[in-house]
């Protein structure tokens, strides 16, 4: 039985599916409904998600690379296999010290 006879969406190698630029950053939307949005991002070393905040609590998952993760006055370092649960409006940036592989879940049916 594969992925499609169970109306799955599935992903083998996370790491693979966005290319890390030479310079800039890359997203690509995996997933979306009514409930979450699953979007992998692709940072090439120096680059920034400057201070936002979202409107939904988020899931952050580094797959690969090292990255410094801004969280309200906190910083902490985030390298592969670090996983961050953010409440909804908390000001938060993302700047990769390395080429870096982040997948942010949205979670847009949560309560606030």
């Amino acid at each position: 039985m594969n992925a499609a006879d169970l109306h799955a969406t599935v992903f083998a190698d996370l790491a693979a599916a966005v290319e890390t630029p030479a310079d800039g950053t890359i997203s690509r939307t995996l997933y979306q409904d009514a409930f979450i949005k699953v979007v992998l991002f692709g940072l090439a070393a120096g680059q920034e998600l400057s201070e936002h905040t979202a409107s939904v609590p988020a899931l952050l998952h580094f797959v690969r690379g090292d990255a410094r993760v801004t969280l309200g006055p906190n910083a902490l370092q985030a390298g592969a296999n670090a996983w961050v649960h953010m409440p909804a409006q908390l000001p938060h940036s993302i700047r990769a010290l390395e080429p870096t592989v982040m997948l942010l879940v949205l979670l847009k049916g949560a309560d606030k």
